[in-house]
């Protein structure tokens, strides 16, 4: 009689776990249909790279010296991040921007991010496509990708520019048991993707770029905050395996060494109030005393968005 009691037991909680499943199914569904009602992703005139581990959307316009816009790493964001600066950019310069692999319409592969897949996307993506020295501007993150490019194919790079670069603190942070754990419980399906889209739910986003990414939170353009929304949320959530990598600490690396022996012209663009961002600077130039910096008036994270004026009248001077 126990035993047939817990057969039942077991399975009427295997038919509400199955119908639970279900129902988180169905909630994913919903929201990823729902991310892309406003067709915020789009592009004129796209182009696309065959890279190995998957296509890469990008855009080249305006002629002159080229000069390569790396958007920070984050799965909801683009090369729309440089919107309100490459027109101006591409008067002078041939300016090629594109879609990191894992974000908006380049393709996500359900494959382990780390920062050496990014260093091979810079040095390919210019051999192949760009063929000439190439100066480089870096968005956050991305900065750490630069750094190593430069390192492994220095022939390949002019000036870099790094724009609010992560410190070496965030970077040299290693997957450990618990971080690797986070990552597993991100990729499992439907409830991996469940918690991720928590984790990218709109008021989510909005909070993390009114806090912690712009000066002036009254003042993001709806159409970033829309197309954040969106690419986080496209191809059924496939930007939640560059998340869980970013969350695992499998896109980190020690760059301080390559930032010490680098030969390449190294500028900083910092906004004036990003967090912390005086001190990375001072940590940045206590490895290469050689390092310019620029801070950019009435910004935070994204001073090509939030100060775009400026931020071109700096790079007139630089480039």
């Amino acid at each position: 009689m126990n035993m047939n009691k817990c057969k039942r037991r077991l399975s009427t909680l295997g038919i509400l776990f199955t119908v639970a499943t279900g129902i988180i199914h169905m909630i994913n569904k919903m929201i990823i249909a729902s991310s892309s009602l406003k067709n915020a992703v789009s592009s004129p005139e796209p182009r696309n790279y065959s890279w190995r581990f998957g296509n890469i959307s990008y855009t080249r316009q305006g002629t002159g010296k080229p000069l390569l816009l790396i958007h920070d790493l984050q799965s909801g964001l683009s090369s729309y991040e440089w919107n309100k600066v490459r027109n101006s950019l591409s008067k002078n310069h041939e300016v090629y921007t594109l879609d990191l692999l894992g974000c908006s319409r380049s393709d996500k592969p359900r494959i382990t991010y780390t920062n050496f897949l990014y260093v091979q996307l810079i040095c390919d993506f210019i051999k192949t496509v760009i063929k000439k020295e190439t100066d480089v501007i870096a968005s956050g993150y991305s900065s750490s990708f630069l750094t190593m490019a430069c390192r492994n194919e220095g022939k390949l790079f002019h000036k870099i520019f790094f724009v609010n670069p992560p410190d070496f603190k965030e970077l040299n942070k290693i997957p450990s048991k618990n971080s690797a754990i986070q990552k597993l419980l991100l990729e499992i399906p439907i409830i991996g993707t469940m918690i991720y889209n928590i984790f990218m739910s709109r008021p989510n986003i909005d909070h993390s770029l009114s806090e912690n990414l712009f000066f002036n939170p009254f003042r993001i353009d709806p159409d970033f905050l829309d197309l954040y929304y969106e690419n986080a949320h496209q191809d059924d959530c496939g930007g939640k395996y560059l998340y869980a990598s970013r969350i695992g600490n499998y896109t980190n690396i020690n760059i301080s060494n390559c930032i010490r022996e680098t030969n390449h012209s190294i500028y900083i663009i910092e906004g004036n109030y990003e967090k912390e961002g005086k001190d990375i600077v001072r940590e940045y130039a206590a490895y290469n005393p050689a390092i310019e910096t620029v801070f950019i008036k009435h910004a935070k994270h994204f001073p090509h968005i939030e100060n775009p004026e400026e931020f071109l009248s700096q790079m007139d001077v630089l480039l």
